[in-house]
């Protein structure tokens, strides 16, 4: 479903992304983790078209984009994004935020893109909310809307940047919950996150990032329970995160 070869990033001369290959099947959920600024959000950004990168391709289907070259609305319209920053509309309703998108990319009228939009938003228990502005809400209400969109957009993928970043304690269940229904039936997922329970819970893979390079890509069980064959990075990073 998901092909990343040999994908090179740099921001003038420093590299952000070394060489980053993997592979995510249909129905997959692969966890992205690592310390902070190991490339991780950059990483799963080039995968949506939303980071440029100077070399390697990346395919998602038959859908394919390649170092310098342009990305087409057919790519995008498969590959679901949630950001941490969200980019909510704040000067539309959060109907119109979920409806805005599939009228202009997806071509549906207003009718059929508002039914897919009540759907929705009723799967993430926010229906009631339809006619207010996202400034009104929580941001964990925020994040929820955002996936919502990102679903009435009906992906082959859903790609998740630390979905649960800055969100009040009590919120983080409710969001993580939603990702974990949509692994239960069956979406193609890469979430990045430092949530290492929700990864041993949910994912069937875990790519760990340091430095711009895929240091581990493996299950899920044999990331946690066989820390002993592990790099030496994944393994301190592992032992903090135990301790939190």
């Amino acid at each position: 479903m998901i092909h990343i070869r040999n994908v090179s990033k740099w921001y003038g001369s420093f590299q952000v992304l070394d060489n980053c290959s993997a592979s995510v099947s249909n129905r997959e959920v692969a966890v992205i983790c690592g310390p902070s600024g190991g490339g991780k959000s950059t990483f799963i950004k080039t995968i949506n078209g939303l980071e440029a990168f100077q070399s390697g391709e990346i395919a998602v289907g038959e859908q394919v984009i390649r170092a310098g070259g342009r990305v087409k609305q057919a790519y995008r319209a498969r590959v679901g994004m949630v950001l941490q920053s969200l980019d909510l509309f704040p000067h539309l309703t959060i109907l119109q935020n979920l409806d805005i998108a599939q009228t202009r990319v997806l071509h549906r009228s207003s009718e059929e893109a508002s039914e897919r939009s009540h759907a929705m938003l009723d799967r993430v228990g926010l229906r009631a909310y339809e006619s207010r502005y996202s400034p009104q809400l929580s941001r964990g209400q925020q994040q929820r809307v955002a996936i919502a969109r990102a679903l009435a957009m009906d992906p082959d993928v859903m790609l998740f940047d630390n979905p649960t970043s800055a969100l009040e304690p009590e919120t983080v269940g409710e969001v993580l919950d939603i990702i974990t229904e949509l692994a239960q039936e069956g979406m193609t997922m890469l979430v990045v996150t430092h949530e290492m329970g929700f990864a041993k819970h949910v994912a069937s893979r875990v790519l760990f990032m340091d430095e711009g390079r895929i240091v581990e890509d493996g299950p899920t069980a044999q990331f946690f329970d066989a820390t002993a064959d592990l790099d030496e990075r994944a393994r301190r990073f592992l032992s903090e995160a135990r301790r939190h």
